[in-house]
C-alpha cells in the first residue's frame, strides 16, 4: 500500500486527535474530559439494574476487567489463596460480573507463557484435578457474595509475549505471519501451522468445559489489543496467503462453534474486541518510515471489525466489550492518566447503534450487550453513559484496584469515600512487568488481601504518636493510626495538605490526581471526628520539641528535597522548580520560550502543561538516552506522542553543561546509537533484560545552546531524611519510623505501601 492510500477511519482519527487536547475549553466534569468523584445522578438506578446475557441474570452493569492473576498463582498454575482473596474481595465489594485474567491455553504452541522449569506466570485450567480445585474454589466464593465469575482465555501472547523464551527455552516467540516481536523488534516471530492452530482451538473447546465444570460462570475470549487471537483474526499481522486460516476470521469463528459445541448453548460467551488497532491514526506516515510499524498498515476497518463481529454472534458470542488499540500504542488499550475520562464510550455507541441497527440478536434469541471500557470509575460518568446508550455494561478495572469496594459505596451514596485511581499505572501494571505481582498505588491492600487485613488489630497499648508530613504517606499512616485507637497528631509545616500531590494535580491531565487530593483531604475530616486525632498545619517542629512532648512514637514522612546540581551560570537566568511553578503559575512571568532541565515523569508533565495550557515554546534536556525512564510505558508512550505533535523538542543523552543569559548549554549524544526520542511504538525493557540487539551508544557528541527565557528545573529529588536522623540521634521517642519519599521511592505506591503496613503493626 503507497503512502497515499494510507487508510484510516475517521471516527477513530477524531478520537486519536483528541487525546492530546481534549482539555480546551477548559475542564469539564463529564465523559471526555475531566471528571471528578460527584454523585449528581445518585441513585444510580441503571448501574444497579439487571441484565440477562444469554440465560444468565446479573446483578448490576458493573463488570471487573481482567486484572490480577499474573504471579498470583501456584508456580504449575493452581489458582493460589492470594488470587482467591484477590477476586472475592471484589465479590464483597458488590460487582456483578467479575473476570478473571489471561489464561492460556496454548501450552507447547506458545513459549512466551512459560518459565523456566515449565512453570508459569499465569494460571492454567485443565481437567487435573489439582487446578480445577482452586478454580472451584474461586467460584463458589465469588458466589457467595452475588457475583458471576468468568474465565478469560487467550490463545497465546505470540508476537506481545516476553522474548525471554529464546533465552530460556531456545524458542523463537510465533505468531500469525512473521512478525517482529514486540518487546525487540529486531527478534523475528515464527509463523504457526494450521495444525497448531487447530491444537488451540481443540485446547479452547476442553478449557471451556472444564470451566464449566467448575462452575465458573461462562468464558471470556482475548481477542483485542495485538494478543495472538488478535494476531490471526486482524489482516494487519496475519498475511498468511496458504491454508484456512488464511482467512483472517476463521480462526476466532472456529474457536467460538468449538467452545459451543463443548458447553451448550445456554453457556455464556464473551469476546473481547479492539474497532480498530488505530495503528495508521496513530502514526500517519511513520506506518511507511518505521520497520517495526511497516507490516501492519492493513489492519481491519471498522467496518471489516463490525462484520467479524456479527459473524462471531453468529457462531455464540453473547456479550462483547470493545475498546481500541494494540501494543504498539499502547496508551489506547491502557489509558493513563492523561486520557479523558469514558474515552471509549464513543466506540461502544458505535457497536451498538449498528447492532441495533441490524436488529442482531444471540443464538439464545436476546440482544448482544455492548461493555463500555476506558476510564469509567466515575459513577455519574458510568450512569450517564448507560441511561444515555452510549453502553449496556461499563467496565471497571483499575478503579476496583483503588477500591474493591466502588459498587458498594456508590450503591450507598458514599460517592466521597471512593478511593480514586490516579491513573500511574504502577502498581498495577508496571508491578509484574517489573517481575512482581498486581498491586495498586493508593490501596496497599491490593494484592495482599490474604494476608493485610482491612484494618489491624486494636493495639495491646494505644499510643501517643506524632506524624510530621502531611503528604500520602503521612495522611495513610495517621488516619490508619487512630481508626485502631491510637492518639495522633498529624503536623504539617504548610498550611495545606497532599505534599507533592498538591504541584502533582494542577495540569489538566493530571485530574485523578485531584481526585485523589480531594479523597486524602476527605480521609482527614473524618478522622477529625475520632476524639483521638488532631490536625495541625502551618506547624513546623523541631526535635526538641517533638522531645519534649514524650510521644510514644515519631513517624517521619517529610517528603523530598529538590535536587539542584551545581551547574555553572544557573545564577544568570531565571530559573524555577517545577513544583514551585506548578503550585504559582505567575513565576512564569512573560518567557516565551521556555527549557525545562529534566526529562523524568515531573519533567515532562510540567513540559505538556507549559506547551497546552500555558502556550509556551518548550524544550525539554535528559541525561539519560530514554526520558521517563521507570515510568509504565502507557503513561510515557502518551506523554511523548502528544508532545511531539505538539512541538515539544525532546533532547535525550543530553547535559546541561552551563548557563548564560538567554540561553542554556548542553552537550548530546548524537551518534547513530542514541535513541529516538518520540518513540513509543517499542517499549523500555526493564533494567535486567538486556536486549543484545540494541545499537549501542557511540562517541559522538554535539554543543548546542538553547534559547531560554525561562528554566525549569526538574532534576528529581533525593530523600529528605535529615529530620529523622536527628531524632534517632536524640532519642526522641522509643519509637522513630521513616517513610514515603523520606525514606525512598518518590511514588504514592511505595509512599501508601510504607504508610498502611507500619499503621497495621505500630
Amino acid at each position: 500500500m503507497a503512502l497515499s492510500e494510507l487508510r484510516t477511519d475517521a471516527p477513530i482519527q477524531e478520537l486519536c486527535d483528541h487525546f492530546g487536547d481534549w482539555f480546551e475549553g477548559g475542564v469539564k466534569n463529564c465523559a471526555g474530559n475531566g471528571a471528578r468523584m460527584t454523585k449528581e445522578l445518585y441513585p444510580y438506578t441503571s448501574i444497579f439494574s439487571p441484565i440477562r446475557v444469554n440465560r444468565m441474570t446479573i446483578k448490576n452493569r458493573v463488570v471487573m476487567a481482567p486484572m490480577g492473576n499474573l504471579m498470583m498463582c501456584e508456580e504449575y498454575g493452581r489458582p493460589s489463596e492470594k488470587m482467591i482473596r484477590y477476586f472475592v474481595a471484589r465479590a464483597k465489594g458488590g460487582v456483578g460480573l467479575i473476570t478473571s485474567g489471561l489464561i492460556p491455553i496454548c501450552d507447547k504452541v506458545d513459549p512466551t507463557v512459560t518459565e523456566i522449569g515449565g512453570k508459569v506466570m499465569m494460571p492454567r485450567i485443565s481437567p487435573a484435578r489439582t487446578l480445577m480445585s482452586g478454580w472451584r474454589d474461586l467460584a463458589q466464593q465469588c458466589h457467595g457474595y452475588g457475583s458471576r465469575f468468568f474465565i478469560q482465555l487467550t490463545p497465546g501472547l505470540g508476537r506481545v509475549g516476553p522474548p525471554t523464551c529464546l533465552v530460556q527455552q531456545t524458542k523463537f516467540p510465533v505468531s500469525a505471519s512473521f512478525n517482529r516481536n514486540f518487546y525487540i523488534p529486531e527478534l523475528p516471530c515464527l509463523r504457526l501451522s494450521d495444525r497448531k492452530l487447530t491444537r488451540i482451538i481443540k485446547n479452547a473447546g476442553q478449557a471451556a468445559a472444564d470451566a464449566k465444570a467448575c462452575l465458573i460462570d461462562g468464558v471470556y475470549l482475548h481477542g483485542h489489543e495485538g494478543y495472538l487471537l488478535e494476531q490471526m483474526t486482524n489482516r494487519a499481522f496475519n498475511r498468511r496467503k496458504l491454508g484456512k486460516y488464511a482467512d483472517w476470521q476463521r480462526f476466532g469463528l472456529d474457536m467460538v462453534k468449538e467452545i459451543r459445541r463443548r458447553v451448550g448453548p445456554n453457556y455464556p460467551i464473551m469476546y473481547r474486541i479492539d474497532l480498530s488497532l488505530a495503528l495508521n491514526e496513530t502514526y500517519g506516515d511513520r506506518m511507511d518510515q518505521v520497520a517495526s510499524l511497516k507490516k501492519f498498515k492493513n489492519g481491519r476497518s471498522v467496518a471489516e471489525t463490525l462484520d467479524y463481529m456479527e459473524n462471531l454472534v453468529k457462531a455464540g458470542v453473547d456479550l462483547f466489550d470493545v475498546d481500541i488499540g494494540c501494543y504498539d500504542n499502547w496508551w489506547l488499550p491502557h489509558p493513563p492518566a492523561g486520557m479523558p475520562a469514558g474515552c471509549f464510550l464513543p466506540v461502544s455507541r458505535i457497536v451498538k447503534e449498528h447492532f441495533a441497527k441490524k436488529g442482531i440478536r444471540s443464538n439464545a434469541g436476546v440482544e448482544v450487550p455492548v461493555v463500555a471500557v476506558g476510564k469509567l470509575g466515575y459513577p455519574d460518568v458510568c450512569e450517564q453513559a448507560l441511561r444515555g446508550g452510549d453502553c449496556d455494561m461499563v467496565m471497571l478495572g483499575r478503579p476496583l484496584l483503588a477500591d474493591p469496594e466502588w459498587c458498594n459505596k456508590a450503591y450507598e451514596g458514599r460517592v466521597e469515600d471512593i478511593c480514586p485511581c490516579i491513573g500511574c499505572q504502577e502498581g498495577c501494571v508496571n508491578e509484574f512487568v517489573e517481575g512482581g505481582h498486581i498491586q495498586c498505588a493508593v490501596n496497599a491492600r491490593t494484592g495482599f488481601e490474604d494476608s493485610l487485613p482491612e484494618r489491624g488489630p486494636a493495639p495491646e497499648k494505644k499510643k501517643k504518636i506524632a506524624v510530621v508530613g502531611g503528604g500520602p504517606a503521612g495522611i495513610v499512616f495517621a488516619v490508619q493510626a487512630a481508626k485502631r485507637g491510637h492518639t495522633v497528631e498529624l503536623l504539617e509545616k504548610s498550611d495545606k495538605l497532599g505534599g507533592r500531590v498538591v504541584p502533582g494535580s494542577v495540569p489538566a491531565v493530571k485530574f485523578d490526581f485531584k481526585n485523589y487530593l480531594d479523597w486524602l483531604n476527605e480521609q482527614v475530616r473524618q478522622a477529625q471526628q475520632l476524639p483521638n486525632f488532631t490536625l495541625r498545619l502551618s506547624t513546623p517542629v523541631t526535635t526538641q520539641w517533638l522531645a519534649e512532648q514524650k510521644f510514644d512514637t515519631i513517624v517521619f514522612a517529610v517528603g523530598t528535597k529538590n535536587a539542584c546540581p551545581p551547574i555553572p551560570g544557573l545564577d544568570k537566568v531565571k530559573a524555577v522548580q517545577a513544583v514551585d511553578l506548578l503550585v504559582n503559575p505567575g513565576l512564569l512571568g512573560d518567557a516565551k520560550k521556555v527549557v525545562v532541565a529534566g526529562g523524568g515523569v515531573v519533567g515532562c508533565e510540567t513540559a505538556y502543561w507549559l506547551r497546552y495550557e500555558q502556550g509556551r515554546e518548550v524544550k525539554v534536556v535528559e541525561m539519560l538516552p530514554n526520558f521517563m525512564e521507570g515510568v509504565c510505558t502507557a503513561n510515557r508512550g502518551h506523554l511523548l506522542h502528544y508532545m511531539e505533535k505538539a512541538g515539544v523538542e525532546l533532547y535525550n543523552c543530553a547535559k546541561v553543561t552551563s548557563f548564560e543569559p538567554g540561553k542554556v548549554h548542553i552537550s548530546r549524544n548524537v551518534s547513530k546509537g542514541a535513541p529516538n526520542p518520540y518513540n513509543t511504538w517499542q517499549p523500555l525493557l526493564p533494567e535486567n533484560i538486556p536486549n543484545p540487539l540494541a545499537p549501542k551508544l557511540g562517541p559522538e557528541t554535539q554543543e548546542m545552546a538553547l534559547d531560554a527565557d525561562l528554566v525549569v528545573l526538574a532534576m528529581g529529588g533525593r530523600p529528605d531524611d535529615t529530620a529523622y536522623f536527628e531524632a534517632l540521634a536524640a532519642n526522641a521517642a522509643p519509637e522513630i519510623y521513616n517513610i514515603g519519599d523520606s525514606f525512598a521511592g518518590g511514588r504514592v505506591l511505595e509512599a501508601n505501601r510504607a504508610a498502611f503496613r507500619l499503621a497495621a503493626r505500630v
